[in-house]
């Protein structure tokens, strides 16, 4: 196939995608700005739903990165010039970077398909910041972490008592419910604290049958750390519980629900 054919089938496919996203205005997108290790990236970028989107090709080119179309998988692939890899599937909705694979919202606007800031560069090993007053997000290749040894330490084994053999989404998102906690008035404000909570009985089955003391494998840990460098899937969910270990009636009958995510539903 020609890369002309594959470009107009490529065109047609994203123009269909379109018509079902909705973003901000681009006056108030062209407000916020992206430094990559100080540098300007003067590419542009879409606001939706307080989330920050970015261009794929255009801001993985500004990267160093090759990005190519597989028009037959409806699939995008980059490579770095030190031999790391992303994938995209737009059909999936997923994002691969280096093996690891998340689940996120993709959207598309002018032919251009466009994925969420933080999630891309947190996966790639970047750290990134928000300055609301500048309305600026800083991404710097990754130094020292932002999070303790404890807090990483108790994260990843919640995450991996409640969610081991699920995907790297399903696991983050039981790292988020633990975050939101922390930040919310109504909990306790450490991971460890949340955890063991227990001022209106054991919030976290794990404890009260010891698996919370298991030993965490190799993607708990990486979703603990992705959840911790502001990763998000579950939205501010403050709840959630296996359905087929449990009613969840009080959570049911009590919460909002968000979304399902692999074995577990999630509640606000």
């Amino acid at each position: 196939m020609t890369r002309q054919k594959t470009g107009r089938r490529f065109g047609a496919f994203l123009c269909a995608l379109l018509l079902l996203c909705t973003l901000v205005p681009s006056a108030f997108a062209a407000q916020t700005k992206v430094q990559v290790n100080g540098q300007h990236y003067n590419g542009s970028v879409v606001v939706q739903n307080s989330t920050t989107y970015i261009p794929m090709r255009h801001f993985l080119n500004f990267l160093g990165w090759d990005v190519t179309w597989h028009a037959s998988s409806n699939s995008a692939f980059a490579n770095s010039t030190d031999g790391r890899t992303l994938h995209v599937g737009l059909a999936t909705k997923s994002l691969t970077v280096d093996g690891y694979t998340v689940e996120i919202p993709v959207t598309v606007r002018s032919g251009r398909i466009y994925l969420p800031l933080r999630t891309l560069c947190t996966l790639m090993g970047y750290q990134v910041s928000w300055d609301g007053a500048k309305k600026l997000v800083s991404v710097t290749s990754a130094g020292g972490s932002s999070w303790t040894a404890d807090e990483l330490y108790w994260l990843s084994r919640i995450i991996y008592a409640e969610a081991r053999g699920e995907s790297l989404t399903g696991q983050i998102a039981v790292g988020n419910v633990v975050l939101n906690r922390v930040a919310s008035p109504d909990y306790p404000d450490t991971i460890y604290k949340v955890i063991f909570d227990s001022e209106h009985a054991v919030q976290f089955q794990p404890v009260s049958d010891g698996t919370i003391y298991n030993t965490p494998d190799t993607g708990s840990i990486q979703a603990a750390k992705l959840a911790l460098q502001g990763v998000n899937v579950a939205g501010s969910s403050l709840f959630f519980f296996n359905p087929a270990l449990s009613k969840g009636t009080w959570i049911v009958n009590n919460r909002t629900y968000y979304k399902t995510i692999g074995n577990h539903q999630f509640y606000l």
